[in-house]
Formats: C-alpha cells, structure tokens, sequence
C-alpha cells in the first residue's frame, strides 16, 4: 500500500515570469531544476519554448535563434543532456510533420537535423501522437497516427505500429535512422500511448514499456521490447490495472512507473471497449507500475475523483516532468464544451513529491568563532527544507592541553604519521575545503593569473583549533631546507582552481618529544584529510533570514567566512567523522557513545547554510508540533535555547524535507568552538604564474588576536606513505616570514603530490602565529588537469 503522505500535492501559486497560455498537446522536458516546455495547440498551435525555474518559481522565453521550428502539437520530446529533440507531430490541422529539429539550450540555439534515411526501408512518414524515447544515444519511435489523404483538409486517420531506431551523434547531431529486426508479436496500431525505457540496477538489458494508447477505442494493454534482443513481450502483471486511456503521461522515478491522468470510459470499466462512439471523460487517477516487480498500485482510484483543490482536477493532454523525486504536471484539457466549440484547459501548475528526500551529504564549517559555527551542506533537489541536529560533547579541558616538551607545528603531528586533535574548530576527519566562486569549479587558462580573477579568492575559515604542541620560531626556521629536485621539463600552465579550508594543524601529545619527531634538515609533516570539494563565494555575512526558525541573539561572527546562502555551492564528502571520544585520550571525563546522546534540533532552514549560535532543548514527553513540508516539528516557541559555550565538541547532522516527510540523517560531523587568543587563518588566497614557478599570496587574518609573528606555508609533496595510504597528506614547509606571499619553484613543484581525492589539485596550507602559537591554517587547492602527471608540465 502507498504512504499517505505519497499523495500530498502542491499546487504553485506564487510564480514569476510571463506564464504560458493554456495548452493541451505540448511536452516537456527536465534540464536539472529547468522545466522547458514546447507546442501545444488551444485556439491555434503553440510555437513558443517556455522554461519554468523550479527552484525560483519563475517562467521565462529564451531569446531562441536558428532554424526555429514551426509550432506543433502531439510532437515527439527527448532530452539528452543540454540538448532537446523534437520530431513530427500537427504543424496545422490534418497535416503532421516529420521533420527533426535539435535544440542547444546551453545557447538556446535551434537547427533543423536530416538524419540519413534507413538502409532498408522508408523513413518515418508525418505523424502525430507518437512515442519517441531516449535511451544512450539512441531514440525510439514507436507508432502514431498518420494522415492517409494526400488533402490535409480530408483527414483519413491511420493507426500506426512502426518502429525505429534514431541514432545520434556525441553533442550534437545525428546518425540516420534504422528500422530494426523485432521478434515475438508486436504491439497492436496506437496513437496517444506512452512509452518509457527503464534498466534495473541488477541487469543490463534496458526495456521500453509502452501502455495504452488509442486505436478507435482506449487501450489499457502493457508491452515490453527487450532492446537488447529486440524481443516484444506482454509481461504479466499484478494488482489493478488503471483503465485503459490515451492522452495521459508515464514518468520513471526509480523503479516506478507513474501514469496521470488522460481520457478513460465514462462508466468504468462495464463500457465495451471495443465501441467506437461510447463516451469518454479526463481522469485525474493515479497509479505506479513497479517496473522490478511489475505490480500496479493505485493511489487515487477514479471512485475518489473531486474538484477539490486538494489535487489537480482531471485533465488529458498534460506534460508531465520528473526533477528528482519529485513529479510536475502542468495544464492539459478537462473537456470538450459543445456549446463553445472549444477545449477547456488547464492553467494550473502542481507537483507531488514521490518518496523521501535522501540524505544530505556531512555538515561542513565554513567558519568558528567562540559560541558560533557557521556551517553548510549539500543542497538536496526539490526539498522544502533541512532539519540541522547537535549534540554536545565534552568541555574544553584547559589543563591537559599544556606541555613544555612539545611543538606547535602548523603542518600536523609527526608521529607514525598519524594526527589526532583536540582543539576547537574542525577536528581531524572533518576537514573541508571553502573557495570563492560562483561555480562549483574554478579554473584558469595558461598565461591567466588568478591573482586578477575576483571569483577565485578564497577565505579561509577562522576555526581555532588549539594544542599542546608549543612551538617556538626557531624550530620553524630551522626546518626550511628545499629537499625537492628542480624539474628540468617545459613549463606548461596548468587549469588553477582554489579551494581552501581551515584545518587542525595541532594535537594533543603531551608526551611527543621534538627531538624524535622533527628533523634539523626538513619538515615532513602528515594529516589524515577528509576528501572533500567545495566551493563558495566572496566572503560576505549569512544573516539570520536564511532560517525558517531563526534565533535573535547575536554571535561573535568572522565576516571573513561567513558566505550568502543563496550563492552556497555544492560540496561533496566521502569520508565518516571519527568519534570525538578518540580525540581527547587524555581526559578523565567519562565518554558516552554518539548513539546515546539526545540530539536537539538547531531549526528548520530553508537554504543549506546554517548560522549556530543557540539550540533547543527538547523536555521529555509529547511535545506541541507543526507541519513542515508533511513533518511534524515541534513548536520551537514553546522551548527553552541553550548557548553555545567556548571550547566545546559537537556533533552535527542534517536531513532534508519534502513533502513526504524527512529523509535520513546525513553521516556526523563534529567541530569545536573557538578558544579566544589564537589568530584565524588567513584569507583571500591568489595563485598566480611567473617565471620561476607561481606566486602564492594571502592577506592576514580578520581575527589576528594580537601581533602576527610570522607565517607559515606549506606543500604537500609525493612520498611512499601518500602512495601506501592516499588518506595521508605529507607536507613540507617553502615558506616561514612576515610578509604575506612567497615563491613556489618550478623545483618544488615537480615533486608536488597531486591529490587525487575529488578532482586533481596541489594542495598547500597557510597559518599564521601570534603571541599565543599557530591559529588554523586555510587549505588551498589548485586545480590540475585530469591528465597531469606533475604541475605545470
């Protein structure tokens, strides 16, 4: 049986934008959160491309250009990546089309396409009502209705059963058509059918469903064309059939089959199908076909049908889009009045959410202070919202982070190559990288420097994350030997992107020795990195508004880091947070395990960013609650807050809400406030090429806490160790001064290790050290090609 809250539809009601007049006939495509619409006819055929913007509820017309194709109804509709095809359909009543257009909605660009006609065979003749499914860089087109009169004007309708294959070419352009060899019995003539291809995850033989249709009277028939073998089938089915119709809508969301709408009998199903003047009415009944199982269930019945606004009312002739897991239907017609002679269609758009929303990917900090994080994760498609949890951890224990035999290296612990950390701020495994950009990637021809590219900045976070490693300036200077050969090839420019993040560079080990761990010739030093990308943008504050339950009290917060919701980009992680129990070894408090904790709910944010400066604790027993999407979420009004404290662990993890409810929790991320008197990581990193190498610059700190002494920059370079375990980054220290930029040698870089983590890139970390030690260091990533064996060859 279906959830009920499968069937919460959502009717769009605030949109922007010049809206398409009402339509039947017209199709729709999905290009990622874009629903492009083409054709359709009502009172004359549509010639407009119309795009709908689901994420900012706004319609726009493209400024199309090219071979633009003439207006056309019941046309066939496939997208393959950024590019649409469109074939056949009626240009004008009792003439059909065959003809092949090709849109590029990267340059809204239109061109008429002449496929090579089959080696065997004529081509398509001008149809209408036809299927035309994509699937690789092939498109299927099965069946229609063919005009048998040579005079547009005397329409002879022919029911249509044909089927061929379309090849295309890579980007852009076809192959020809081909008519192939089929086996088995083949489906009866139809126009106004569906059809969908579907491929299940254990099995490589991908399937075409084709279902219903009209032939002189409705179908409700299922078939199935093996495209491997060619084969056609009628595959046996379960549960209750939906009626037979035609001019209804099939989409695949997973392994589900959903059919809306279309026209079906008017007196169910004792009507004799085989009658070609009984009378037929729209629909607005609702089923799924389980394409692994190939079971049908219903979820609204034609018995449940009513004009409430609590779904859309019966139509036929709609689009209908799939963008994630949610579906979109958009206008259609709900009859025929006889005494206007005319269609009456729909102008209404609604979409329904089919299943959960996944998990968001780990919660990320873009920025600590003392009593704030300010945090962000994956954007999830088509959601209403996230619900961010914490739980906390243990305080900030002052006493066991001090030891006079210890050293404050900003590259991480030098023993067995192994890091663990108790400071504030990211703490090992949690680690992620920020950069300034637009874009999710950041890149730069050879000869561009990135020192002129605003959108390449990049702000490091300000987490503090303190240790008992004390490290004086003369153990630092003292390390900076070049031990990198000079490489002796061409010197090419590489793609330059840049990411950084503020990472621990410190841990607690107050029994690690100097002596045993650094050498007086070099510093190798190692940290156990999560591998993660992301990006962002010009550092500018996250106001309170980017919540749905906001707090009103004020944070200490570092503008540095703090990044505008709406320009947060994607970020992705791959690795699992360590449980902060393993952090601290040294503390005599008793752990609790993670699972054991009760976590508190944060709010319910619109955007994945999230600025953390209070929480709610939630008192036991039933609690008041609201709605959220189909969430129930407790009244936040009526719970006490709690501040977050300096010096303190906690736990995060998000989930994501639809209209189906809340999805799971994304893996723990853990993070540590600030602990007052330790310089933030410097910002605003550049990259840029010379002669002798690429110059590397930064700008202070925002938070420098006192006077910085000097700065320090590190290069992760190729050892054995990276290639026994890529987890492990090796880093070697170029720089230690006061200026805020250095030279990376050509020699340098040849024995640079390329992380392979998410894309190739350099990675390089900077710190700076006031009177106190070494704040956090902001980690920088540059881009390399795909197919770079060593930088800028």
């Amino acid at each position: 049986m279906a959830a009920p809250s499968l069937l919460n539809w959502r009717r769009v009601s605030s949109f922007t934008g010049p809206v398409p007049r009402a339509r039947h006939g017209h199709r729709a495509v999905a290009i990622r959160e874009l629903m492009i619409i083409f054709g359709g006819g009502n009172e004359g055929i549509a010639d407009e491309l119309h795009v709908y913007n689901t994420v900012t509820n706004q319609w726009f017309l493209p400024a199309v250009r090219g071979d633009i194709p003439p207006g056309c109804a019941a046309h066939g509709f496939v997208c393959d990546g950024t590019r649409i095809l469109v074939f056949g359909g009626m240009v004008e009543y009792g003439r059909y089309s065959n003809e092949l257009y090709e849109l590029q909605a990267s340059r809204w660009l239109w061109k008429k396409v002449k496929p090579h006609p089959p080696p065997s065979g004529l081509p398509p003749c001008p149809r209408l009502g036809h299927s035309f499914s994509l699937y690789g860089n092939k498109c299927y087109l099965f069946g229609g209705l063919a005009n048998e009169s040579e005079d547009s004007n005397n329409n002879v309708p022919r029911y249509l059963n044909d089927f061929y294959e379309l090849e295309l070419q890579h980007g852009s352009g076809v192959v020809g058509w081909s008519i192939p060899v089929t086996k088995g019995i083949v489906p009866s003539p139809r126009e106004s059918h569906t059809a969908v291809i579907y491929c299940k995850k254990d099995s490589g033989s991908p399937k075409m469903y084709v279902f219903g249709g009209m032939c002189g009277a409705r179908l409700d028939d299922l078939w199935q064309l093996d495209l491997e073998t060619m084969s056609w089938s009628k595959p046996e089915t379960k549960g209750t059939v939906p009626l037979p119709r035609s001019l209804h809508t099939a989409s695949v969301i997973g392994n589900k089959m959903y059919i809306f709408g279309g026209w079906v009998p008017h007196k169910g199903e004792n009507i004799e199908t085989s009658s070609h003047d009984c009378e037929w009415r729209c629909t607005s009944s609702f089923s799924y076909l389980n394409l692994d199982t190939a079971e049908w269930t219903t979820l609204v019945s034609d018995s449940q049908e009513d004009k409430k606004n609590s779904r859309p009312r019966p139509r036929a002739g709609h689009c209908a889009v799939a963008i994630g897991t949610r579906l979109y239907f958009w206008s259609g017609r709900d009859g025929y009045k006889k005494a206007l002679n005319s269609q009456v269609c729909c102008k209404d758009l609604w979409y329904l959410d089919t299943e959960k929303p996944l998990a968001p990917s780990q919660v990320q900090l873009i920025k600590a202070t003392t009593n704030s994080f300010h945090v962000k994760w994956d954007e999830v498609p088509t959601v209403e919202g996230y619900l961010l949890q914490l739980n906390t951890d243990l305080p900030y224990q002052a006493a066991s982070l001090e030891s006079p035999a210890t050293a404050n290296v900003p590259g991480g612990r030098m023993d067995s190559h192994r890091q663990s950390g108790s400071g504030n701020g990211i703490l090992p495994n949690s680690v992620s990288d920020t950069a300034n950009s637009a874009k999710t990637e950041h890149t730069a021809m050879k000869g561009t420097s990135v020192k002129n590219r605003p959108d390449l900045r990049v702000t490091g976070s300000n987490a503090i994350l303190h240790s008992s490693l004390a490290s004086k300036a003369s153990d630092h200077n003292s390390c900076m030997v070049d031990m990198l050969r000079k490489n002796e090839g061409p010197h090419t420019s590489a793609n330059v992107g840049v990411l950084s993040s503020c990472l621990d560079l410190r841990t607690v080990t107050p029994e690690t020795s100097v002596s045993s761990t650094v050498s007086s010739a070099q510093t190798m030093v190692t940290q156990q990195t999560i591998k993660t990308e992301s990006s962002s943008t010009n550092g500018a504050v996250v106001k309170d508004e980017t919540s749905l339950t906001t707090f009103s009290t004020k944070s200490e917060v570092d503008e540095t880091c703090a990044l505008p919701a709406s320009k947060i980009s994607r970020v992705e992680t791959h690795a699992a947070a360590v449980p902060f129990a393993k952090e601290i070894p040294s503390s005599p408090v008793a752990t609790v395990k993670a699972g054991e904790r009760q976590w508190c709910d944060v709010g319910i944010f619109k955007n994945n960013t999230a600025l953390v400066n209070q929480f709610y604790l939630l008192p036991k027993g039933k609690q008041s609650t609201s709605k959220v999407g189909n969430a129930d979420v407790p009244d936040y009004s009526l719970l006490k807050k709690q501040d977050l404290v300096p010096g303190t662990g906690y736990r995060f993890r998000v989930a994501a809400i639809n209209g189906c409810g809340i999805g799971p929790f994304s893996k723990i991320s853990e993070f540590k406030t600030c602990i007052p008197g330790f310089p933030g990581a410097p910002s605003a990193v550049r990259i840029s090429k010379n002669v002798e190498g690429i110059h590397l610059s930064w700008e202070p700190p925002t938070s420098p806490s006192g006077n910085i002494l000097e700065y320090s920059a590190y290069l992760a370079i190729r050892t054995a160790q990276i290639q026994d375990n890529p987890s492990q980054l090796v880093f070697m220290r170029i720089y230690c001064g006061l200026k805020t930029s250095c030279i990376v040698t050509a020699g340098q870089l040849a024995n640079a290790h390329i992380d392979y983590t998410s894309r190739p890139a350099i990675v390089f970390r900077i710190s700076a050290k006031n009177e106190k030690g070494y704040g956090p260091a902001t980690q920088v990533r540059w881009l390399q090609g795909n197919n770079r064996k060593a930088p800028l060859n």
